[in-house]
């Protein structure tokens, strides 16, 4: 029974459960009425035959008058016999026989109930249900003494009270059929309305499949009843699908740029020392400064290679696992920042270096923090090699150094051309370099600096931010966590 239910639709279920409840529903209210209709019929008639028989057998009556016992019975009696609701009266004798018996003329004899049973009515009054000698019509009869030691029982057919459950049945099966089949008929149509949203949210649902995932559940309902709660909530969740999937693009993307820029990383210094080696194994280097030259090229892009594997192997230990690289220890920013200072000036002697306090102002000023100084000095060599590879020969650098906003701050600032808005939001992507056409046999780096000083930075809860604007310049900040002095 139940996988015949599961095929059909929730619109039809529905009505089938509500068209079963109702039914069941319209037959509870229809036994109801007929059973309290039957109960005051029954009621009815056993109060009026009570009262014949108290007062008939108050009279000490010993029987009916002669006259009315004959067949020519007046008309009169059977109209008063019906109307106090007893057309059947019977006197039994002190043995039990029938002594005297009226009979309203309307009634067949046959249809009386036979003797045994009038004998065997109670005589304290209670109404007892008989039923006919022939078995076609149901009686109810009370019984009661007289003075003369007769009985007195009076008797009414329920003829007319079953007519009447009978018609009341009746009618309450056509009504009850008609009111089902038109509540059905008005049910469906509302269930179809009722469930308008839902199929809303199926177009929806189906749209998103289809591979739109912009598309929303409209506002189908206010957002305190279900259906709006269930459009909201699948809205949140749309909304999370619609960027889970975005992130996913962008991240396969980052990951197909990526192993592009490593394959070509990769394939130059390969090349190089793959063209060396075979110039050597076809005979090409005869003279012996020859083969040095070739070895020194060899060891160059060898050097290039291991520069760059090691580089990948820490971003990727980064990402996976930053704890684990570092060896904190308390330390001083301003040791980096005069290192710095040292380092530019020996790459540059033209070259003006400024030590100054955070953004140029004041004197440098403490910056304790608990690192691992030699990555942290690996971040601020990237920053000062890229202000050195980026500005023009002479160009003065800004090494500032102190706490700034609760923070140990290290600041490397430049006066050189700075950066568009667009290589500003990219410069810390891996293998991202500003101006692509430069010389990378030359020793230029790879791109993954500027990554790998964020990366070590954001391991310790820190950052590295940058300030620039065409023609102004650029200025790279390292944020790090004060140490706690405890």
């Amino acid at each position: 029974m139940r996988r015949p239910l599961r095929r059909l639709s929730l619109r039809a279920r529905l009505l089938l459960l509500t068209t079963v409840l109702l039914l069941a529903g319209l037959s509870l209210i229809s036994a109801l009425v007929s059973d309290q209709l039957q109960r005051y019929q029954l009621d009815r008639i056993d109060s009026q035959l009570r009262s014949f028989t108290a007062i008939v057998s108050s009279q000490s009556v010993t029987g009916l008058p002669s006259e009315l016992d004959g067949s020519d019975r007046p008309e009169p009696l059977d109209s008063a016999l019906d109307l106090i609701g007893a057309p059947y009266l019977v006197y039994l004798g002190p043995d039990g026989e029938v002594a005297e018996g009226f009979l309203s003329s309307r009634l067949d004899s046959a249809s009386t109930p036979p003797t045994d049973e009038l004998r065997a009515i109670p005589t304290d009054g209670e109404a007892v249900e008989l039923r006919a000698a022939d078995g076609s019509v149901r009686w109810r009869a009370v019984a009661r003494t007289t003075g003369s030691d007769t009985t007195v029982i009076a008797a009414a057919p329920l003829t007319e009270a079953d007519a009447t459950i009978d018609r009341l049945q009746a009618s309450s099966l056509i009504s009850g059929a008609v009111l089902l089949v038109l509540l059905t008929g008005v049910g469906w149509f509302a269930l179809g309305r009722g469930l308008r949203p839902l199929r809303r949210i199926e177009h929806t649902a189906a749209a998103i499949a289809g591979g739109d995932l912009t598309r929303r559940v409209p506002g189908i309902a206010p957002s305190g009843t279900e259906i709006g709660h269930l459009a909201s909530s699948l809205n949140s969740m749309l909304g999370q699908l619609e960027r889970a999937f975005t992130d996913r693009a962008e991240s396969e993307a980052r990951m197909r740029t990526f192993v592009s820029d490593v394959s070509h990383e990769l394939r130059t210094p390969l090349f190089g020392i793959k063209g060396s080696t075979e110039l050597y194994r076809m005979g090409g280097l005869p003279e012996r400064a020859d083969v040095d030259d070739a070895m020194h090229r060899i060891d160059r892009e060898a050097t290039r290679l291991t520069a760059l594997t090691e580089d990948l192997l820490l971003l990727a230990q980064l990402d996976d696992a930053p704890e684990g690289q570092l060896d904190a220890a308390p330390m001083d920013l301003r040791t980096l920042a005069d290192d710095a200072r040292h380092d530019l000036r020996a790459l540059d002697p033209s070259r003006g270096v400024e030590l100054t306090g955070p953004g140029g102002v004041g004197s440098p000023g403490p910056a304790p923090v608990r690192a691992d100084e030699a990555r942290l000095r690996q971040v601020v060599t990237n920053l000062v090699g890229n202000a050195a590879a980026h500005t023009p020969p002479g160009t003065t650098v800004r090494i500032g150094v102190g706490e700034a906003q609760g923070r140990a701050v290290l600041d490397v600032a430049d006066e050189g051309p700075g950066m568009t808005a667009e290589q500003a939001t990219r410069v810390f992507d891996r293998f991202y370099r500003t101006d692509r056409s430069r010389n990378r046999s030359e020793g230029a780096n790879a791109g993954l600096g500027l990554a790998i000083a964020r990366s070590i930075a954001r391991a310790y809860g820190g950052d590295v931010e940058l300030e620039t604007a065409v023609g102004e310049g650029a200025r790279f900040r390292l944020t790090l966590p004060l140490l706690e002095h405890g």
